[in-house]
This record gives C-alpha cells, sequence and structure tokens, in this order.
C-alpha cells in the first residue's frame, strides 16, 4: 500500500534543486507522478505529486523538511487519489493587460460551480504594439448540467476586450 503526497516548494533558483529533491525521493522509494514547476521572479517554485510506501513514509517526509536547511521551503501534504465529475475542457483567455482578470474569470467560474484543475498565465508584449497582453489557460471541470453555451455566454459578459475560447478535450 502506498500514499500519495502533494509537495510544494520555493527557493532561491540555483542549479540542482530538481536534482536534490528527485534524488531523496528515490532514496526513500518514491514515485515522481508529476508536477509543475517554474522560475517566478528570482525564486524557482512547483508542486508535484509523488506516491510512496506507507513505511518509508515518514522518512520521506523527515528528509523534506530537512531541505529547508539548504533555503528551499518544501510543504508536504497527504492526498487521495480520486476523479473528478463532469467534463473536462480547456479554457483560453485573452485581453489587455489589467487588474482583475484573474478574480472576474474565477468568480465567473465559481457562481457556475466549475472547479480549475490547472491555471497557467502570462503577460507578453501584444505581436503589434508595445501593449501587455494578459493571457490565461485553464483545464476546467464543468458540471455535467452545464451547457457549454451558459459558461461562454457568463465569461464573455466580464468585459469586451476579452477574447474567451472553451474546446472540450480529452485530458487524463
Amino acid at each position: 500500500m502506498s500514499q500519495h503526497l502533494v509537495l510544494s516548494f520555493i527557493g532561491e533558483d540555483r542549479p540542482g534543486i530538481v536534482e536534490r529533491l528527485s534524488d531523496t525521493i528515490a532514496r526513500h522509494h518514491g514515485n515522481w507522478l508529476e508536477s509543475r514547476m517554474a522560475h517566478l521572479a528570482d525564486k524557482f517554485a512547483g508542486i508535484l505529486t509523488v506516491t510512496v510506501p506507507l513505511e518509508h513514509e515518514e522518512a520521506l517526509v523527515n528528509a523534506l523538511r530537512n531541505f529547508e536547511q539548504l533555503g528551499l521551503h518544501v510543504t508536504v501534504e497527504l492526498a487521495s487519489q480520486k476523479a473528478s465529475e463532469g467534463s473536462t475542457l480547456s479554457l483560453s483567455v485573452v485581453g489587455n493587460d489589467r487588474s482583475g482578470i484573474v478574480k472576474e474569470v474565477s468568480q465567473v467560474l465559481h457562481s457556475l460551480k466549475v472547479n480549475v484543475k490547472e491555471l497557467t498565465t502570462v503577460c507578453e508584449p501584444a505581436p503589434m504594439s508595445s501593449d501587455m497582453l494578459f493571457k490565461a489557460d485553464m483545464v476546467l471541470v464543468v458540471p455535467t448540467d452545464l451547457p457549454l453555451s451558459e459558461l461562454e455566454a457568463a465569461l464573455e459578459k466580464i468585459s469586451s476586450d476579452l477574447m474567451v475560447e472553451l474546446s472540450v478535450s480529452q485530458f487524463a
């Protein structure tokens, strides 16, 4: 029997962080499943899912807590593996950058009981100008009784300068 763990970490960006984490997980018989990591400002941050046999869980958690001495703040949470109910789809939102876009989009999603499984955002210059564009890509789980046309209409009401694209995709 094994335990799922969700790890999050943040620290000064430097070579070797991923190697040290992966080595520690492997030495404690853990299996690295999925992860998202990025350089943000001058920090390196990430989140990952690991499974570990129950008899090695405590030793792994203790080893990960020792990363604090290296300046890497690691948080460990116990997790279970359960499937989400509903339709999975992707959402892309693009618009002129301004404060509050994520707040407005997430309010609409919450009001319709849509769950955000993944969120990636970036600000970058528009191709033909120096104006900044905000882009968000999401993976959503939509209740089976919510018509996609209703979701799309609610998102498009946020602002006339936001482009919204929904697409139904098969996700693992």
